[in-house]
């Protein structure tokens, strides 16, 4: 057996305890065996390491690669200008790493927030007397003193409980406070178990003392805390596919570089040429820019969300919220407004809604309203200047509803009371009213009907024959069904001699009033969204099945007839196939499900190729946070550990800001690959210059630092406007894309190189040749670095490049659509970005810090003329193309 099956005298002996607490000695010596009462830290990656490997990554060991080629190509051959690409790659390194070291910066602080659930002193018995301890102090026998606010120190098993209610919300994820009494349990597990306190929860009302038999790691708490540190981190879609963008990448151009100096080598190129011809096609091919731009433009994302009430804790996340195909949600202040509202009243012999009661019937039925505003153990109190009403969540609606219909606030003094117990399943409170004294009793009907002899239908009290008690259980039935929990309501006159005495006999059967944490106006919307999406909702949730399946169907999470239900105890018995199986069908949820099960829940899914987002508020969600694709936390309802172990928090505790921030993260990865094909689109242009260089022998129409400009510098801000566009119409009326489909695919690659970035490539050259003609150039001839021909023939081959890129940030901006369908002026940065464009060229041509940089020379204005007529055509060829895919598809 289980200390929870226990007797009081069996569990105090199974713990070498008494009534009384452990002798001071003993707890010493419990002390040094069983250790202090504290969650431990176990090791993990240190702050230091984590800043280094931002510096490290693959593609950081490549930029790292090619700027140490950069500098020994200038210590061999001072004066190439190798030495400013190597201090620009090594400025590119430092950047991308700080920032997205900032960025990605997760504290660690799951730890103290643990903590913070846990009191720093208890009341302890210890040899008789009643002490003050440090709660790091507890050993298992110790008897400890709780009462109203506190919290729960470590798991215990109650010795003796007067009106003793606990909220475990934090632990078990239920939401409504759970009766607690000192008597032995039948339930199999010890979170469900009526005699225990958990580590981490809080006592609402009553008080109690306990014994207790877990402490620190080997508590329930401690066990969920071991769970979130151990949990591993799933990598996210995105950082996989920028992984094997960068292997891609990086193969590309080194395979390039390789080839061409090879190249040279058989053409009679000097060893250095060769070299530096070899690191030009290097660097060409590597967009140095993408880190920084996918960084930035995460980063933006996490703005809009943040205005959208998501708050985003890890850069990468962004992109996987967007890949989600399944949400596990809870269900409390989730889906629900985390708060008990009276929905139905069956008064007067029949069912209605709570807003239908109207001021005649109020004053007719007044001994109901008053019943449900004073039978209760509510407390007033000022907090900040503000008077508040704490205690049980459904007394405070009952009262609220009461003020509401009767149009006043009732405080008839207090006589007596007959408190709420479990086996009683009622309370009664007696009051002096105007009228006399009156006896007022709610509660589980099937406890009162016994007690009552009348029942009040309009002004006329009448014998309760079997039919009307018929009639009150089909309407508790019809309540329950919906998932509300059911109230009833009965009271009787006394004598002013019987005031002092329970009574509890000879009552007046009044109503029934069904309570629900209702669900909120926005999620049924959202639900529809997500369908439509075709992301599909789970409900995973610490309530009762009856609740949570009627949540369901009211918010349309739930559609067909027969949706699969499932309980912590039946998840239990699962095999994991048989769960595989079970999360195939179309409508589920999970109740009553703990933390190591919900993780299971979220394992299973992932292991199904689903990119999984999970939602939660307690410490009993962390470890599910932590392992899920996308962590979601409650930014107002949820503990400090369930934030931490997130990666987005919602500002709002709204569901339907999920949906909000899915449809963002789908924009950022279409986004990305704009972006991409942006990028990638100029290193043709950047690469055919080299390739005619050792081909046919041509003077080098494009020098490193003059790639770099374009790279580092003039797309840097378009590429970021490109990021911050806003999801194009229909983002969420399409399947949530295939988890095997790749960022940098053959269509997007095919698009980039071999159309717009041949465009570029022929706009360039042509620019370039046209300059040397124009000024007496002959095929063959060699041409000095310095020759103001050859400077003012590379500057117009980098004009045209850029002209060709301003050109090309449109049609990249609506890769399916016509330019002139969309709204060429809704994107700020990318004007702003085309603006700084057009700056840094002019500065870069016609300022003398440009000249002597960049290598440059002015040029002339009917270079501009020639180069314009190019950029329209590749404008009008990109409109046919897209023109002639919109007819293939259809």
């Amino acid at each position: 057996m289980k200390i929870h099956q226990f007797t009081v005298d069996e569990a105090l002996a199974s713990l070498h305890s008494s009534y009384d607490g452990l002798p001071q000695d003993e707890a010493e010596s419990r002390l040094d065996e069983y250790g202090p009462n504290r969650v431990e830290e176990v090791r993990r990656e240190s702050l230091t390491l984590r800043f280094i490997k931002e510096f490290t990554h693959f593609f950081a060991l490549i930029l790292w690669l090619a700027a140490g080629l950069a500098f020994f190509a200038e210590t061999m051959q001072p004066g190439g200008g190798m030495a400013m690409l190597g201090y620009a790659v090594l400025g590119v390194i430092l950047i991308n790493g700080l920032f997205s070291f900032w960025q990605q910066y997760r504290a660690e602080c799951a730890i103290s927030a643990l903590q913070k659930l846990l009191p720093y002193h208890v009341k302890v018995l210890r040899d008789g007397e009643v002490g003050l301890i440090l709660a790091a102090d507890l050993v298992p026998g110790d008897v400890i003193l709780l009462q109203e606010g506190d919290n729960v120190p470590a798991d215990c098993r109650l010795l003796e409980a007067f009106l003793l209610r606990v909220n475990n919300a934090t632990v078990t994820g239920e939401s409504r406070p759970q009766a607690r009494d000192a008597e032995p349990s039948t339930e199999e597990n010890l979170e469900h178990s009526r005699n225990t306190l958990l580590a981490g929860t809080s006592i609402v009302s009553g008080e109690g003392r306990a014994v207790v038999f877990a402490t620190g790691m080997h508590t329930e708490f401690g066990r969920i805390a071991h769970l979130t540190q151990t949990a591993v981190k799933t990598v996210s879609p995105l950082q996989l596919e920028i992984a094997r963008l960068s292997r891609f990448i990086v193969v590309f151009a080194l395979t390039l570089g390789l080839v061409f100096f090879f190249i040279g080598r058989s053409m009679g190129l000097s060893f250095w040429e060769n070299f530096i011809f070899a690191i030009g096609i290097i660097v060409a091919n590597v967009p140095e820019g993408l880190l920084p731009t996918v960084t930035l433009s995460l980063a933006m994302a996490t703005q809009r969300m943040a205005r959208r009430n998501a708050l985003i804790r890890h850069l990468p996340s962004v992109e996987a919220l967007g890949s989600a195909t399944v949400i596990c949600t809870d269900k409390t202040g989730t889906l629900t407004e985390n708060r008990m509202a009276v929905r139905a009243l069956y008064l007067d012999g029949q069912m209605l809604a709570a807003t239908a009661v109207q001021q005649q019937l109020a004053l007719t039925y007044r001994r109901f309203f008053e019943d449900a505003a004073l039978c209760h153990n509510l407390k007033e109190t000022v907090v900040e200047g503000k008077s508040q009403t704490l205690g049980d969540p459904m007394e405070i609606a009952l009262m609220q509803m009461a003020k509401t219909c009767l149009g006043e606030t009732l405080a008839y003094p207090k006589i007596n009371e007959v408190p709420f117990d479990t086996d009683r399943k009622r309370l009664s409170t007696i009051h002096q009213t105007p009228k006399g004294v009156v006896l007022y009793s709610k509660g589980a009907l099937e406890v009162l009907l016994p007690l009552c002899k009348q029942v009040q239908i309009g002004e006329q009290l009448m014998p309760l024959t079997a039919g009307i008690r018929q009639d009150f259980v089909n309407a508790q039935e019809q309540m329950a069904n919906q998932g509300l929990r059911v109230l009833a309501f009965a009271w009787r006159e006394l004598e002013v001699e019987q005031a002092g005495s329970a009574q509890e006999q000879d009552l007046i059967l009044t109503a029934l009033v069904g309570l629900e944490d209702p669900p909120r106006a926005e999620v049924p919307e959202a639900i529809h969204k997500c369908r439509k999406a075709g992301i599909k909702v789970i409900m995973v949730t610490g309530d009762h099945p009856h609740t949570a399946l009627a949540i369901g169907r009211q918010i349309g999470q739930i559609q067909t007839d027969n949706p699969v239900v499932i309980t912590g105890e039946q998840l239990r018995k699962l095999s994991e196939t048989q769960l595989r199986l079970a999360l195939n069908a179309p409508d589920i949820i999970f109740a009553r499900v703990g933390a190591d099960q919900k993780m299971r829940i979220v394992a299973a899914l992932q292991k199904k190729k689903h990119v999984v987002a999970v939602t939660g508020d307690g410490v009993n969600d962390a470890p599910a946070l932590k392992l899920a694709d996308i962590g979601i936390a409650m930014g107002i309802s949820g503990t400090d550990v369930a934030k931490e172990a997130a990666d987005m928090i919602l500002l709002d505790d709204n569901f339907a800001s999920i949906i909000a921030a899915v449809e963002e993260g789908r924009a950022v990865y279409e986004n990305i690959r704009k972006f991409l094909t942006y990028i990638l689109t100029s290193n043709i242009p950047e690469i055919i210059p080299y390739l005619a260089f050792a081909l046919f022998k041509i003077p080098l129409p494009l020098t490193i630092i003059q790639i770099l400009a374009v790279d580092l510098g003039t797309d840097m801000l378009p590429a970021l406007g490109l990021g911050a566009a806003k999801p194009e119409p229909g983002n969420m009326s399409r399947p949530p894309r295939p988890r095997n489909e790749r960022l940098l695919n053959w269509r997007l690659l095919l698009h980039a190189y071999a159309f717009l970035g041949v465009m570029e490539a022929v706009v360039s050259m042509a620019a370039y040749f046209f300059v040397l003609h124009r000024g007496g150039w002959q095929w063959g001839e060699r041409l000095a670095s310095q020759d103001p021909l050859y400077l003012q023939a590379t500057t117009a081959c980098l004009s045209a490049i850029i002209v060709a890129q301003i050109v090309n940030v449109f049609l990249c901006k609506t890769p399916e659509r016509s330019v002139f369908g969309a709204g060429l002026f809704d994107n700020r940065i990318i004007l702003w970005g085309i603006a700084l464009e057009i700056i840094l060229i002019l500065g870069i041509d016609y300022t003398v810090w440009g000249n002597m940089v960049f290598g440059t020379q002015p040029i002339a204005f009917e270079v501009w003329l020639f180069i314009l007529p190019f950029a329209l055509a590749m404008l009008l060829l990109e409109e046919l193309r897209k023109f002639i895919m919109v007819r293939v598809r259809r």
